[in-house]
């Protein structure tokens, strides 16, 4: 497909032959998109609507935005994090499915902005988001914008906070359903899909060995559930620290040691946060750090690593290895930096596997049905995935993957429905 009506800006086009059958290795794992793709391609519920997605430029991305422009939107991708883009992959958009693309991994903060103010540029119905850096320059620096937008979504547990957060304060000019609170979703994506894949990258920028290690994960939300996990199936021996008492007390309940970061930073030997909050690492924790401590994040931004204290504290640092920047501090000591402290499963590996991905997107695809033909009753807040498209994606994995489950009885239901039946 040629290129010459498609407005992008790409690292380079000729890529696109490898992200082509990557983008087809993925959609062999979304069934439930596959299924939703079919219906939307008959249906065009999106006919008309332009969607400017932000959203990490990967594999699966790819086969979300086909799916949306098959139903009918006109479709532009820009990238949510500047380390977390798919080259071959924005390649293959451009070429072969003529899907506008501003994304380039690697592009420093100015690029990445402007690639954000390009996405803009197409004057979007919905918007979709992983992290609200759109959003919130649509309620910031292009207010211009906002006129056409009937709604949006939000992929990402900070981009959530954020949005709630403006939403209590009354600012929020449009409504934004929040995917990433589905049962489908956080439950199997954040857990699952962030557990996996920050350990594929951790393990990709070190080879280090994770068995017999001590592994520090800041933060037990559903992220922090299942890199901990994850991490101890790889025999490392996992200590967490948290804020919420009651996370606190659930790590302990399974089996994880549970300590401040003080206590923390003397005996870890791999450090990640996935807190969605900044400065959870900083100096009082790189002072206690062991000589040789690999530090990383899998939050979705840059923040939780003070890294200008870092540098203030080092004479020197260096690369060491693809990802790797070792900081020699003025006591002798080195601390090594994963993936300039982004995320590291996307900045060193290549994100959630795509059969995981597939309910999340499933969950997007159906959100953005959901909020063009509901747009017009719903307030100016946040809301949930409707309970009945979680479910319905549950059940369509269940089905993909050739499992059966049991259904209530018209006497269970009428007994769970009751309160007549005594014991």
């Amino acid at each position: 497909m040629s290129t010459t009506a498609v407005n992008y800006d790409i690292k380079n086009v000729e890529l696109a032959d490898l992200g082509k059958k990557r983008i087809e290795w993925a959609n062999q794992s979304m069934k439930v998109l596959q299924i939703i793709r079919k219906e939307f391609i008959k249906n065009q519920p999106l006919k008309g609507i332009r969607v400017s997605a932000c959203l990490h430029v990967t594999a699966e991305t790819a086969n979300l935005g086909i799916c949306l422009r098959d139903g009918g939107a006109e479709v532009v991708i820009c990238a949510s994090n500047p380390l977390s883009t798919q080259d071959d992959v924005a390649a293959s958009l451009v070429r072969d499915h003529n899907i506008p693309v501003y994304a380039i991994k690697g592009e420093d903060n100015d690029t990445y902005y402007n690639h954000i103010l390009a996405a803009i540029d197409h004057k979007p119905h919905i918007t979709m988001d992983d992290g609200a850096d759109l959003v919130t320059i649509l309620h910031t620096k292009r207010t211009d914008a906002l006129t056409d937008v009937i709604g949006g979504t939000e992929e990402t547990t900070t981009g959530v906070i954020r949005l709630r957060a403006m939403a209590k304060e009354g600012v929020l000019k449009f409504p934004i359903v929040a995917v990433n609170d589905a049962d489908t979703k956080h439950l199997f994506d954040n857990r699952y899909g962030t557990g996996q894949s920050t350990i594929d990258g951790i393990i990709r920028a070190t080879n280090f060995l994770l068995a017999g290690s001590k592994f520090v994960v800041a933060g037990y939300g559903w992220c922090g559930r299942g890199l901990a996990s994850r991490a101890r199936g790889a025999g490392a021996e996992v200590l967490i620290t948290e804020v919420d008492p009651t996370k606190a007390l659930e790590a302990v309940m399974d089996g994880f040691r549970v300590m401040s970061m003080n206590e923390a930073a003397k005996l870890g030997d791999v450090f990640c946060t996935v807190t969605g909050n900044k400065s959870v690492l900083t100096k009082e924790h790189f002072d206690l750090m062991k000589d040789g401590a690999i530090i990383s994040n899998s939050g979705h931004f840059n923040v939780e690593i003070d890294i200008p204290a870092l540098d203030k504290m080092s004479s020197s640092k260096r690369t060491t290895r693809t990802f790797v920047e070792e900081y020699s501090l003025k006591d002798g000591r080195k601390i090594n930096l994963l993936g300039e402290g982004r995320l590291i499963n996307l900045s060193a590996a290549e994100g959630h596997p795509a059969s995981v991905m597939d309910m999340s997107f499933a969950d997007q695809a159906l959100s953005v049905e959901y909020m063009v033909k509901n747009h017009k009753k719903l307030e100016k807040t946040v809301y949930k995935v409707p309970d009945e498209l979680d479910k319905r994606v549950a059940k369509l994995k269940l089905e993909s993957m050739g499992i059966k489950i049991d259904r209530l009885t018209p006497e269970q239901e009428e007994y769970l429905a009751g309160w007549s039946e005594g014991t």
